[in-house]
C-alpha cells in the first residue's frame, strides 16, 4: 500500500462511517483535496483544538494498543474543545510511522478505535497527513466544533464568588499510570482456578478499568455542551496536566485566587484502595496525576441550581470557591491552609514520559 492507496482507503472509511445525510451541512468538501472546504454560518463562532502526541513523550507502543491509541488520539482533542463548551463536528489526524509500522497492520488498527469514538460523537474525518518518521510514531490530531456567537467558554471568565466544580473522579488515570510502570498490561489475565477465580477477575476487572482510564479516556463532551449552550459555566479547563496546574492555569487567566477543599475533591474508591496497598497517596494522585481529562470549571452563585447531577451518567461536585487575586490559589485540609502550587506535567521539566 501506498500513500495514495491509504488515502483513498481512509475515504473509503469516512463513507462507511458517515452518510452525507448526516454530514454536517456546513461542510462542502472533505478527504480528497489539498484543503477541507466549509461554509461559513452567521451567528456561529469556529473553535479549533490541536494536539501533538510523540512516542516515548505521551505514550509508549509496548504499554498501550493502536486501537486504543487511535480512541486517545480523538480523546485529548474532544476534551479540548468540550472545555470550551463548543460542539465537536471535524477532525484531521496527521501522522508519521516508521517503515516498519506501515507495513504492519498498525494504522488499520489505529483507525478502527479512532472511528469508533468518533462515531459516538458524530465527528468526521475531513483531511490529515501521512509520513514516514525514522524511529518513532508522531499524531497531531485537529479539531475543529462550533459555538453560538461569543458562545466559547473562556478560561478567563472566573470572578470572586464562583463557585468551582469537577466532573467526574479525579486521580484515576494516574493510578492507571502507576500499574503501567509496575508491569501492568492489557488484558489482565486470570491465573487462578477453584474458589479463588472470581474474586481474581473481579480485581483484574477493577485494575483494568483503572489502566483505560489512563489508555483509553472518555472525554466530557456532553457536560461542555451543556455547559455552553446552556451558559452555565462562567470559565472552564480541561484537566489534563494535572488540578494544581489546571486550577493555576485557569486563575492566571481570570486574574483570581482559589480556595479549594481537599476532603471534597472526587477520588475514585478504587484509588483509594490501590494507594493504600501501594503506599500512593491518593489526594496527590487526584491533584497533581493529569489526563483525567475531567473538566473543571465556575458557576455564578445564582447559577449553581440550574446545574444538573448528571450528565452521561457523570456527576459533578463542588471543590470551592474563586477568591481575589490576592488570596492565591489554596488548598485546605481540615485546619490547615497551604499554597497549592502547580505540580502537574510540564514538558519540559518532566522526568518521564507518559504512557
Amino acid at each position: 500500500m501506498n500513500e495514495f492507496d491509504f488515502i483513498n482507503k481512509l475515504r473509503r472509511r469516512v463513507a462507511d462511517n458517515f452518510s452525507p445525510i448526516g454530514r454536517p451541512a456546513s461542510l462542502i468538501r472533505g478527504i480528497g483535496d489539498d484543503a477541507a472546504v466549509f461554509k461559513a454560518i452567521a451567528g456561529k463562532e469556529v473553535v479549533v483544538s490541536t494536539d501533538l502526541l510523540v512516542e516515548e513523550i505521551d505514550f509508549r507502543r509496548d504499554t498501550t494498543r493502536p486501537e486504543l491509541l487511535g480512541h486517545k488520539a480523538l480523546a485529548v482533542s474532544l476534551s479540548d474543545v468540550a472545555a470550551m463548551g463548543a460542539r465537536p463536528l471535524w477532525s484531521l489526524i496527521s501522522i508519521g510511522v516508521p517503515e516498519a509500522v506501515w507495513n504492519s497492520d498498525f494504522l488499520d488498527s489505529f483507525y478502527l478505535g479512532f472511528f469508533e469514538l468518533a462515531r459516538r460523537y458524530a465527528i468526521t474525518l475531513v483531511g490529515g497527513d501521512v509520513s514516514r518518521t525514522p524511529d518513532k510514531i508522531v499524531i497531531d490530531s485537529i479539531l475543529i466544533g462550533e459555538t453560538a456567537k461569543a458562545g466559547a467558554v473562556l478560561r478567563s471568565g472566573a470572578a470572586p464568588g464562583d463557585q468551582i466544580f469537577v466532573t467526574g473522579f479525579l486521580g484515576d488515570a494516574a493510578a492507571g499510570l502507576r500499574l503501567i510502570e509496575h508491569g501492568a498490561r492489557l488484558p489482565l489475565r486470570s491465573k487462578t482456578d477453584g474458589s479463588t477465580q472470581a474474586n481474581s477477575e473481579a480485581e483484574h476487572h477493577r485494575l483494568e478499568y483503572l489502566l483505560l482510564r489512563q489508555l483509553q479516556p472518555n472525554p466530557r463532551v456532553g457536560w461542555g455542551l451543556l455547559l455552553g449552550e446552556q451558559r452555565l459555566a462562567s470559565a472552564m479547563i480541561d484537566i489534563s496536566d494535572g488540578l494544581s496546574s489546571d486550577l493555576n492555569h485557569l486563575c492566571a487567566e481570570s486574574k483570581v485566587g482559589a480556595l479549594i477543599d481537599a476532603a471534597a475533591i472526587p477520588i475514585d474508591p478504587l484509588v483509594t484502595e490501590l494507594s493504600g496497598r501501594r503506599a500512593l497517596d491518593p489526594l496527590m494522585l487526584a491533584l497533581h496525576g493529569g489526563e483525567d481529562f475531567e473538566l473543571l470549571f465556575t458557576v455564578k452563585p445564582e447559577m449553581v441550581a440550574r446545574l444538573p447531577a448528571r450528565v452521561d451518567g457523570v456527576s459533578l461536585t463542588r471543590i470551592g470557591e474563586i477568591r481575589g487575586a490576592d488570596h492565591g490559589v489554596l488548598i485546605s485540609e481540615g485546619s490547615r491552609t497551604w499554597n497549592l502550587e502547580p505540580g502537574g506535567w510540564e514538558h519540559f521539566k518532566a522526568a518521564r514520559g507518559r504512557t
